[in-house]
């Protein structure tokens, strides 16, 4: 017996934030150089991402803009198609209505085991298609789910299938840290590839490096632009950027030359998963102005950590800004409770219904950056140019 969704619901327990989704994009420089642009013409039929909780709907056109005439011409290409997954769909209208495309239509269905049925409900033969679907909670689910949308395009002769993931799940798990472990930031992308994917697009991975697990081409997204745009605006006085570890010291480095303010580091150690210690902090940050700067906010207890000794090695305030704002477990309460300022994400994931309540936390959108991205991967056109 199957269970079919109504059109106009999204899946249980799917909560999508509908607040704050304006879309900024501001030029950047450096990053170009990190940036894939293996661009190739359209392969043969490969799998293409899409998925969609309900029957999808025709999204509002995109205004014109000098900046937006490409856009105008991809509204009339047939065999540019864009589909989304079940885990964001507010996130793939706004890249829809940012681009000036329709939503693909799908059907999704549950079995009463709870096993996913997936059906395109339009002609995708040669189309070149982007399935935009981020593996966040419950990502077991979302990943099973993507990977049965890629097949159903792969399976209805998709010209190209190019898998947009805003959030890589299983991405922290990128070596061996310890004897007998996974590497499923490997495993995963082994599956997208094995499912019919063609390329990847993919937002502020968690280790740069995982692009070359990939035996594809990767374009590797940054939340930059948006976020740098927004803590510029704010002007703050005496500001100093801080990195939470010794792994995002890169990331942090560049987003303070963005800024032009110093950089500060926090030496932490991880004594099990999701539980970190607090060591020192390297820098001086007496009297200033802190942003943490980050790539996930999870269960928030480093975040926190970082927060209090900032405080006691005598900062003033203290902001913080992270891509992809998982938020689980206690996270949403110890934010709430902490001497943080504000906190800003971006809606690569949606946001908790709880964590929509709290006012310390602002969610960024970055569908003009994917919809920018998706243009330029389809026309055959260098990403890295968007961030000169």
């Amino acid at each position: 017996m199957q269970q079919e969704l109504p059109r106009s619901t999204s899946l249980e327990g799917f909560n999508v934030n509908q607040k704050d989704t304006t879309a900024v994009l501001s030029p950047i420089s450096e990053q170009a150089d990190e940036i894939e642009t293996n661009h190739q013409p359209a392969s043969a039929p490969g799998s293409a991402l899409e998925a969609s909780a309900t029957t999808q709907g025709t999204a509002v056109g995109a205004k014109a803009s000098p900046d937006r005439k490409r856009a105008g011409r991809l509204g009339d290409d047939k065999r540019f198609k864009i589909f989304c997954g079940s885990s964001n769909r507010a996130l793939g209208e706004e890249i829809c209505k940012f681009v000036g495309v329709p939503l693909g239509e799908t059907r999704m269905q549950r079995f009463s085991d709870g096993e996913v049925h997936f059906q395109l409900l339009e002609n995708v033969r040669g189309a070149d298609v982007f399935l935009v679907q981020p593996t966040c909670f419950p990502v077991d689910q979302h990943l099973v789910e993507l990977l049965i949308m890629m097949d159903a395009l792969k399976r209805a002769s998709a010209g190209r299938i190019t898998v947009v993931i805003p959030y890589y799940g299983y991405a922290r798990q990128d070596r061996k840290d310890r004897p007998r472990v996974a590497i499923t930031s490997k495993l995963v992308a082994d599956l997208l590839t094995t499912a019919g994917a063609n390329r990847a697009l993919l937002v502020d991975l968690h280790a740069a490096q995982i692009q070359g697990f990939f035996n594809i081409p990767v374009d590797h997204l940054f939340a930059s632009p948006v976020l740098v745009s927004y803590f510029r605006d704010l002007n703050l006085h005496n500001l100093t950027v801080v990195s939470p570890d010794a792994g995002g010291v890169e990331r942090a480095r560049f987003f303070a030359k963005k800024l032009d303010v110093p950089l500060a580091i926090v030496d932490k150690r991880r004594t099990d998963i999701n539980v970190t210690e607090v060591m020192n902090v390297i820098g001086d940050v007496r009297g200033r102005s802190c942003l943490i700067l980050d790539d996930i906010v999870d269960t928030a207890g480093t975040l926190v950590k970082t927060v209090d000794a900032l405080l006691a090695q005598g900062a003033a305030k203290v902001y913080a800004c992270a891509t992809h704002a998982v938020l689980s477990g206690p996270a949403v309460e110890r934010i709430a409770a902490s001497r943080l300022e504000e906190l800003v994400v971006t809606n690569t994931i949606p946001l908790r219904e709880d964590a929509q309540r709290v006012a310390k936390i602002k969610v960024l959108s970055i569908a003009g950056l994917l919809g920018r991205a998706i243009e330029s991967i389809h026309m055959e056109t260098s990403v890295s140019t968007l961030f000169n």
